[in-house]
């Protein structure tokens, strides 16, 4: 993708946000009745050095020139794209969940590995069943068993060392999010993170297979939004 590729795209934008008060944002435009279409002014040439001197990575092409160019965040798919903001003089992205990003290992490259299956089914298997603890103190010894495997749980599916090198873009509810990575083998690519209905860190994938960059996921959400 070059710089071109985002000529018009403000623009595209701003006009559904000017869509008459009657009829919406269209409901078949998820999480549009949040954003409403609205996006933050862009970033300017040194905002954008300032921001990436302070992770210590220069972040991918397509996501440069949307800050550059569209804008630091806003109007987006699901609830929209986390902005960029300095705040108190600090550069950070806000939404829920952004902190979950490590700031000081951006650098580093993201793992791009998802939990062998076998593994994670091991895992799941090994949580407790309330039937089982139906003698004597059983609700008592079930509940301290189901801790304790939870813990397990959390620890292996929420590992901090798993995301470094990625930052949460987009919140799609009930805790589902969506990552961007910036460095790494997988730098400039888009992943799912439904921990929370636990499922693993998956790769966000289009109707054929292929990895979706961060244009491609924007542009998708932005065509999709016209048509509705």
């Amino acid at each position: 993708m070059d710089d071109q590729s985002w000529v018009g795209v403000r623009a595209r934008v701003e006009a559904l946000a000017a869509a008459p008060v009657q009829d919406g944002p269209s409901p078949a435009v998820f999480g549009a009745n949040g954003h409403r279409f609205r996006l933050d002014p862009v970033l300017s040439s040194a905002d954008l050095a300032h921001l990436e001197a302070r992770i210590g990575v220069e972040l991918p092409p397509e996501y440069r020139t949307f800050l550059l160019q569209v804008g630091a965040g806003g109007a987006g798919p699901a609830y929209g794209v986390f902005p960029v903001r300095r705040t108190d003089g600090v550069w950070q992205w806000a939404g829920d969940g952004a902190d979950l990003a490590d700031w000081s290992r951006l650098a580093e490259p993201f793992p791009a590995e998802p939990l062998d299956p076998a593994a994670l089914e091991a895992l799941v298997g090994q949580c407790p069943q309330e039937e089982d603890f139906e003698d004597g103190d059983g609700t008592e010894d079930f509940d301290a068993a189901y801790e304790a495997w939870d813990e397990r749980w959390e620890e292996v599916m929420w590992d901090p060392e798993r995301t470094v090198g990625a930052i949460v873009l987009c919140h799609r509810g009930c805790a589902l999010r969506q990552w961007l990575v910036i460095s790494g083998p997988e730098r400039g690519r888009m992943w799912n993170d439904d921990r929370a209905a636990d499922v693993d860190l998956a790769p966000l994938l289009d109707e054929h297979g292929r990895p979706v960059t961060f244009a491609r996921w924007y542009l998708d959400w932005l065509d999709h939004a016209e048509r509705s």
